[in-house]
Formats: structure tokens, C-alpha cells, sequence
């Protein structure tokens, strides 16, 4: 078995074991629950958009708007953007750099489920569109990649459970990465699809 095969199994389990839940027993649990959520509604963004202070910055923004289904289960939407120019797979530690850079919008679904006190999963999907730029800044072609993420994390609540951090490490799969530049693509030739990377988000419960 290949390793986009298992990865795409890793990604899948998540979401077998949601779905595979029936629905008598999602609807029981959510009556039960119904009185107990006080802030079922989260905004959200992430503590690494301090970076765009720094002298390379990423120009990164993260920002989260989520919905309490139950006290286990949260559904969000987030709109995430940076620009990068090297491969993802060998971010940070690139032996080449791209002849310019990518600067990639997404606006991603996902849902977060709660374990064990603030020990949570998440899976979510985001496609993005990316716009390549040449060294003179000048826009080159557009693409599209479809950008998966599994989660594990756990929550910190404070201020009267108002406000929280959520420290986490994500395993990132982008099977479909499309229209590369020639000379981007003879740099990304041979990178992985994949990255294990940490996370840092915080929010606001209303």
C-alpha cells in the first residue's frame, strides 16, 4: 500500500466514524445537550499572523467562524490566505526556492470534535485558488489545489470560558496541486504532498 493510499485511509477515518453515527442517536444527543451550550457561535484566527510582522513575512491570515452543534461537535468555516515560495512539502527547509511565488486564497469547511475535556480531532478540506508570480511580481498563470488537514489539539478556556488557545499538530495532504509554471514545477518535481506542522489558533465564544 502506497503512502497516498494510506494517507487518504488516515484522512478518511474521521469522517467514517461522523457519518457512520445514526441519526437517532445524533438527534438524541443533541436534545440532551440543547440546554447545556451557553456560546454555541466562535471567531476565531491564529497566533502565527505575527509573523507577517517579521522582515520575510508570509502576508498569513487565518480567520475562523464556527457553530457548536453539541457539546462534543463543532462545524466552522475558515478563510485562509499566505503567499510562499518554496514547496510545501519541504517548507522551511527547501533546498530551492521557487523563480518568484505563490500567493494562494482558500475558504475551507471542517468539523471539530471534542474527546476528552479540551482534547479535541479535526478534519477539513479547503480548495485554493493560487496565483503564481515571476520575480518582477508580475502575475504568470492561476491554479487550484485541494488542501486536506487532520488535527489534534487540545483547548485552553478562559475568562469565563469566553475566550480560548487551541496549541495543535496537523498532518496536511494536498493530493490535487495543479498548474504548475515550467520552472516552478522542475522545483516542486520529487517534494512530498504532505506536512506534519503545528498550529496555533485562538478565539472568541458568543
Amino acid at each position: 500500500m502506497n503512502l497516498k493510499v494510506k494517507l487518504l485511509i488516515i484522512l478518511m477515518l474521521p469522517v467514517s466514524f461522523l457519518f457512520g453515527q445514526n441519526k437517532s442517536s445524533i438527534d438524541s444527543l443533541s436534545s440532551h445537550t440543547e440546554s447545556q451550550i451557553k456560546h454555541r457561535h466562535t471567531l476565531g484566527a491564529s497566533f502565527f499572523m505575527l509573523g507577517n510582522f517579521l522582515s520575510d513575512s508570509p502576508d498569513y491570515y487565518l480567520f475562523t467562524y464556527g457553530y457548536r452543534l453539541t457539546k462534543k461537535g463543532r462545524i466552522f468555516v475558515e478563510f485562509n490566505t499566505w503567499k510562499y515560495s518554496e514547496p510545501l512539502g519541504t517548507y522551511g527547509k527547501s533546498e530551492e526556492l521557487y523563480p518568484g511565488y505563490v500567493r494562494a486564497f482558500g475558504v475551507g469547511v471542517g468539523y471539530q470534535r471534542f474527546h476528552w475535556k479540551g482534547l479535541f480531532t479535526t478534519i477539513q478540506a479547503t480548495p485554493f485558488i493560487k496565483q503564481y508570480y515571476n520575480t518582477n511580481n508580475d502575475k504568470i498563470q492561476k491554479g487550484f489545489q485541494l488542501y486536506f488537514q487532520l488535527i489534534v489539539g487540545y483547548r485552553f478556556e478562559f475568562f469565563k470560558k469566553r475566550w480560548y488557545v487551541e496549541p495543535a499538530y496537523a498532518l496536511k495532504y494536498w493530493p490535487v496541486d495543479t498548474n504548475y509554471p515550467i520552472e516552478f514545477a522542475e522545483i516542486e518535481k520529487g517534494t512530498p504532498k504532505y506536512i506534519f506542522e503545528p498550529s496555533l489558533n485562538f478565539g472568541f465564544k458568543f
